[in-house]
């Protein structure tokens, strides 16, 4: 935030955590910001675990405490990785020491803002949220999202069909496959003798041959050809590629992305 703060100047701002993502967008609560003129707008969530997250502790309709990943919540609210701040909060989070893990938390600035009297106000979110932090979460998102989608065949379909709610981007060619949605096959992507199952979103430039996804996330460029097996549950990073070698001993090769994580049954 600081780091920003020389683009940003003295005007108000959304922060918004890359990793989280809000059913419906933030179009109403940003209008609502600019309405009501608070120093702070936080969005907050029940959630079963709030010990894994940040806390708020409201009193009515104003924040009275915040806490980063407490041992002991007072509460369930944990707040959602959106939030509107004005210029106010550069002074705050120069104001507050590092943690004990040695960062400055946003919520100890957002509490300094509290301490100091300065508006701070609630929004519990009422749609879904998602922190996409893990692969469960993650996948778990692309459903939801998927849930929402019309279909639309802008592609180019050779002996191919598609069963349900399944967007084909332009450009896209399928040669001898089957996509059962809800699913999307991105832009220039080109599925030869392939089956993509429910729950699949396949980016754009994507090559899926010989080989069967489901539940799954190819982020673009990526590329699976002749496996055995269905791949299904997975999530590929930008320009992954997964094929079975022509060599012998018959073995998978893999060539993937940081943080990955395979698994063979």
């Amino acid at each position: 935030m600081l780091t920003a703060e020389p683009f940003l100047g003295v005007d108000p701002f959304v922060m918004y955590l890359g990793d989280n993502l809000l059913q419906g967008g933030i179009d109403d609560l940003v209008a609502a910001f600019r309405a009501n003129g608070p120093d702070a707008l936080i969005l907050l969530t029940p959630v079963p675990d709030p010990e894994h997250f940040g806390v708020a502790e409201l009193d009515g309709d104003r924040v009275v405490a915040l806490a980063e990943k407490p041992a002991q919540p007072r509460t369930n609210l944990a707040l959602v990785g959106v939030y509107m701040f004005t210029a106010l909060i550069h002074d705050a989070a120069r104001a507050i020491d590092p943690s004990a893990r040695g960062e400055l938390e946003i919520t100890d600035a957002i509490q300094y803002l509290v301490d100091s009297g300065r508006r701070v106000e609630p929004h519990v979110v009422k749609g879904w949220w998602k922190d996409t932090g893990r692969l469960e979460d993650m996948l778990e998102a692309n459903r939801l999202v998927l849930d929402t989608i019309a279909a639309r065949n802008d592609g180019e379909m050779v002996d191919s069909q598609c069963d349900g709610r399944v967007v084909i981007a332009e450009g896209a060619r399928l040669e001898r496959s089957t996509v059962r949605g809800p699913a999307v096959i991105g832009a220039r992507a080109h599925l030869v003798d392939a089956y993509v199952g429910p729950y699949s979103a396949i980016g754009e430039d994507c090559v899926i041959e010989h080989a069967e996804v489901e539940h799954s996330i190819l982020l673009a460029g990526s590329s699976v050809r002749h496996l055995d097996g269905r791949m299904e549950a997975s999530l590929l990073g930008r320009n992954v590629h997964i094929a079975r070698s022509d060599g012998q001993p018959r073995a998978y090769r893999f060539m993937v992305g940081d943080n990955s994580e395979i698994g063979i049954l």
